[in-house]
């Protein structure tokens, strides 16, 4: 037993030392965001914002909101857009099983692969056609096509797990397939709704490759852009640029908080088998 408890103390303390690792970026952030102009070249740095200042986060609310009202727009389109595109093509190749249904799950799959970059230059000539640049719906479009993949994916492993008789049940009453879909499976899909919406915000909150391309200089800008135009022009006022990096992590942060039990059962869907 001593030789187990060793064990556990060893692999809990190498874990809370790598977590502190990867979390101190974090914590310096915050730190910086709290941190006075004559404090910030101290040296050696405060660890502890000892004479802390909100003066950043004054400025965030003064120059940062419009910039974080358009990237809720672009999230939330994200996310409409995404569930309505992925959530019926889940189903029919889950439970319609359409024919070249396999081979169109391989062009998902290798679809993720595709560089962004390249994506964001596909995009930049096609809407230089549409007169689509710099626009907040032609971002969520060029958004969405990162989650789509994903999101079809996700929702064919967890509709492929519904029991076939519930289905049944439902076309013996008299339910057509969208019937059955939007008054059966939709409702018992709802972690992988959410957790497909988890992540279609979480890629367009923080796109820059798609922004930087597509809507660079027009009037609506996600906070992204924001963030890399502030550092731009006022690369000396560093509590006011990590002061909006911590507030453009908020959201994200508290979503993935408060969804983390949907997203642990939507991405674990069809990975068991009877």
């Amino acid at each position: 037993m001593s030789r187990i408890r060793r064990r556990t103390w060893v692999k809990t303390t190498i874990g809370v030392v790598l977590t502190g690792i990867m979390l101190f970026p974090v914590y310096w952030m915050l730190n910086v965001s709290l941190t006075r102009d004559q404090d910030m070249r101290k040296s050696p740095p405060d660890l502890l914002p000892l004479h802390g200042t909100l003066a950043g986060y004054r400025t965030v609310l003064d120059e940062q909101l419009p910039y974080l009202g358009t990237s809720l727009v672009i999230g939330l389109g994200t996310v409409l857009l995404t569930v309505l595109l992925s959530a019926p093509a889940g189903y029919a190749l889950a439970k319609l099983r359409p024919r070249g249904g396999g081979i169109l799950s391989f062009v998902l799959l290798a679809a993720q692969m595709i560089p962004g970059i390249i994506m964001a230059m596909g995009f930049y000539a096609i809407y230089l056609q549409l007169g689509l640049l710099q626009s907040v719906p032609g971002l969520i479009v060029a958004d969405s096509t990162l989650a789509v993949p994903f999101a079809v994916l996700i929702f064919t492993a967890f509709m492929s797990g519904i029991p076939g008789e519930l289905l049944q049940a439902a076309q013996m009453d008299g339910a057509m397939a969208l019937r059955t879909f939007w008054s059966v499976v939709l409702p018992m899909s709802r972690n992988a709704v959410v957790t497909v919406s988890l992540f279609a915000f979480l890629w367009s909150w923080s796109d820059f490759v798609f922004a930087s391309t597509l809507v660079n200089g027009g009037t609506h800008e996600p906070i992204t852009l924001g963030i890399y135009h502030y550092i731009g022009n006022n690369n000396q006022q560093w509590n006011a640029i990590m002061a909006t990096a911590v507030v453009a992590s908020l959201p994200a942060a508290v979503i993935l908080v408060l969804a983390q039990r949907y997203v642990a059962a939507g991405v674990t869907a069809g990975a068991v088998k009877d």
